[in-house]
């Protein structure tokens, strides 16, 4: 039987027992759809009783790969002798049926096809239940001020809010690439014997197995399913751990001792350093870095692996058992540390609203600018005024000299014909985020497809 994954079970979806599995249902599949066919001489019975005593054991199949070097000769003739055990001697075996008309490859890439289902419908959970997080966090910080930073200089005020809104979109973004890949790439099989010609097997027992198992018949594969559709895949698992490279870098940055406006959850009892006993270490998100760094580099293996020789060859089979599977195990890691994580964020507001006016009002130069050139002056004058000024500010800030602020130059410059209600509006941070509303008005739209169950 088959059995239903749920979260937290991703190592056993590619585990010798699913696999086999998966292989046995194929087989027995393949042995009913003959029968219902009517165009080899398997009866009723004999697929009944093909269903009632496939069986395998992963020890036995190990024994006999010793000896064959071959896994599924090893698999079939594992499952033969559960088959054939309480046939007398003098009776035809009901296992000649099995694996009829077949080659490993039916069985081997279509039952990996439906592991890959399987990790992928986990993966989904996690990405869903991560947007879900990143979506209610966006809410809670919609008004909380911090500032924006381009090339890591403070550049103009934002919410903290908006960060979490932008994740939320791009594991929705996430979520779309997954199920595409699902869909169109990894949703498939394929039963059509050597060279994919169907020269010893109705095409109808493929669409009977596939559409037993949830998969869609490949149009035309060789004598292997097509690994573009693999690497379509493994591309999806990268850029989902690309996304969360991106989160978890920014939690870093915020949590540098010199910024310190959020931190990952410190638990109880946890250490940050050998020798360094203050220490409050973004291990987690380093953590969830480097492992997108093996993910993304699995992607070139599975780039790799679409050039094979003519209709088959294995290159791609070792390659893809260790790359491919590894990526789903990773990314299940890192998107339940990355729920973890955000979830307990540490927000420290008066942090960000001190790194708000840290550069002495600088953030708010273009503000200044447009209402310079609203005054009729041209741009380029606007421009050569607050740079002025503003260059000022940084030389003071750079050399740590107590000085005039940003504000208060433009008040002492006798070319700034603005007035102290202007300004008092211009260094209002609230004046950048008027419009903020249909940032989280189009949030409030933002809908995930729904987890899976525990």
């Amino acid at each position: 039987m088959i059995e239903r994954y749920t979260r937290k079970q991703m190592g056993e979806i590619f585990s010798l027992k699913n696999k086999y599995a998966i292989w046995q249902e194929i087989e027995v599949l393949a042995c009913e759809a003959q029968c219902e066919l009517g165009a080899t001489g398997i009866t009723t019975n004999e697929a009944a009783w093909i269903r009632a005593h496939a069986a395998f054991t992963v020890e036995r199949i190990d024994e006999l790969e010793a000896v064959t070097n071959h896994d599924v000769i090893a698999f079939l003739t594992n499952m033969a002798e559960n088959i054939d055990a309480g046939i007398p001697k003098d009776q035809p075996k009901p296992s000649r049926w099995v694996h009829y008309g077949m080659t490993s490859s039916d069985l081997g890439d279509t039952a990996l096809c439906l592991q890959i289902t399987q990790a992928i419908d986990l993966i989904l959970a996690e990405v869903r239940t991560l947007g879900s997080i990143c979506k209610r966090r966006a809410v809670e910080f919609k008004d909380t001020l911090c500032v924006g930073r381009t090339h890591g200089i403070h550049a103009e005020p934002m919410t903290l809010g908006m960060k979490f809104g932008a994740w939320a979109w791009a594991l929705k973004r996430a979520e779309q690439r997954l199920l595409e890949a699902r869909e169109s790439a990894a949703a498939v099989g394929a039963i059509s014997g050597a060279v994919g010609s169907y020269s010893n097997i109705d095409p109808f027992v493929e669409q009977y197995v596939c559409e037993k198992l949830g998969l869609t018949p490949d149009p035309l594969s060789t004598q292997v399913i097509a690994r573009d559709r693999h690497a379509q895949v493994a591309a999806a698992l990268s850029i989902t751990a690309a996304t969360l490279e991106q989160i978890a870098t920014e939690v870093r940055a915020l949590q540098k001792s010199d910024t310190l406006e959020a931190e990952e959850p410190f638990t109880k009892g946890q250490k940050g350093s050998s020798a360094m006993p203050h220490k409050r270490n973004p291990i987690t998100c380093e953590r969830v870095c480097g492992l997108a760094r093996v993910v993304k580099a699995n992607t070139q293996v599975a780039l790799d692996n679409v050039a094979l020789w003519h209709e088959r060859d294995i290159s791609h089979s070792g390659a893809e058992r260790v790359a491919l599977v590894d990526s789903f195990i990773a990314l299940d890691y890192m998107l339940a540390k990355m729920q973890w994580i955000i979830d307990g964020l540490v927000v420290y507001p008066e942090n960000c609203r001190a790194n708000l006016e840290r550069t002495r009002g600088l953030i708010y130069s273009s503000k200044v600018l447009l209402a310079l050139v609203d005054t009729g002056i041209t741009r380029e004058d606007a421009y050569a005024i607050v740079q002025r000024n503003a260059m000022l500010v940084w030389e003071d800030i750079q050399q740590a000299r107590s000085g005039a602020s940003f504000r208060e130059r433009l008040e002492a410059d006798s070319d700034v014909r603005l007035t102290n209600e202007q300004l008092d509006g211009l260094f209002d941070p609230w004046g950048f985020l008027q419009r903020i509303d249909v940032l989280f008005e189009r949030l409030e739209t933002l809908e995930f497809g729904r987890a899976l169950n525990d």
